[in-house]
């Protein structure tokens, strides 16, 4: 995203873990364009005049990396969170900026130091709880720079529709080792995952379907066909496997009666 903001004539800046001057930002897009650019990093004073803060860390990673930028970002600042997994808005409470969260069909994956784009997508974007302000303008914005962009008053939907993405491609590629795309050989544990997710946003109050959550997945698992997931990249680095807020925000959710949900994180983990 940050090579179409900076094509937009917005300023950005990045912020690495271990701090830099500069990061590098190397892009292949899904018309062959190439953008390489070397962009500000880490600098306080260019956070603390910013309008906008994207976060697109791993969900475990976005509490502290938050809290911490939160202290010097503007509180009047919206911070858009895009990851997959949920939970994270219960430990940001304390934050005073205005929270948004955002799902995302958009795919890339990654060669070496280059991110390559390999599909176009959605991006739903709404409020993580009711603010005073309106923020729908940060769709157009962000409409300009990756389109598609589509603002939710009420944004939960969407990103549980992610999570169940993110329930049946990161474990099932890990178990099986193999790509995005091979999980079309896998089509009964797609589907039964979807059941359970589907049983789970039921019992909270997100209206869906097994059916309609198989399609969206299937859709997902089409466009990153040659994608390897973040999972199994973790897997074959470490030689274990890690679990993720999906299944584990799953599991604690109250069990509809006689549903066997349950069994998808402890299958999962």
């Amino acid at each position: 995203m940050a090579d179409r903001v900076v094509q937009q004539g917005h300023e950005v800046q990045g912020w690495l873990r271990v701090p830099q001057p500069f990061c590098s930002v190397n892009v292949i897009e899904t018309d062959g364009s190439v953008f390489n650019e070397s962009l500000t990093a880490n600098d306080p004073d260019f956070l603390a005049s910013s309008e906008l803060l994207i976060v697109t860390l791993k969900a475990w990673q976005v509490s502290n990396a938050v809290k911490h930028l939160a202290g010097i970002l503007p509180d009047t600042t919206p911070i858009v969170l895009v990851h997959n997994g949920m939970g994270t808005v219960e430990e940001l409470r304390g934050v005073k900026q205005p929270l948004l969260l955002a799902s995302t069909t958009q795919a890339a994956r990654r060669d070496g130091n280059v991110i390559i784009h390999v599909a176009q997508g959605t991006t739903h974007i709404g409020p993580a709880k009711s603010y005073e302000g309106d923020y729908s303008y940060l769709a157009e914005v962000l409409q300009s720079v990756l389109p598609d962009v589509a603002w939710h008053n009420n944004i939960h939907s969407a990103i549980w529709r992610k999570l169940a993405v993110n329930c049946v491609i990161n474990p099932l590629t890990a178990l099986k080792g193999c790509k995005n795309g091979d999980l079309r050989d896998y089509t009964q544990e797609v589907a039964a995952i979807c059941r359970e997710v589907a049983a789970v946003m039921e019992r909270e109050g997100i209206h869906t379907s097994a059916e309609n959550l198989l399609f969206y997945v299937e859709q997902v698992i089409e466009s990153t066909a040659e994608n390897i997931s973040s999972m199994l990249q973790d897997v074959r680095a470490s030689g274990i496997q890690r679990s993720t807020t999906s299944p584990v925000f799953c599991s604690t959710a109250p069990a509809p009666t006689a549903s066997p949900y349950r069994k998808t994180p402890a299958y999962l983990n």
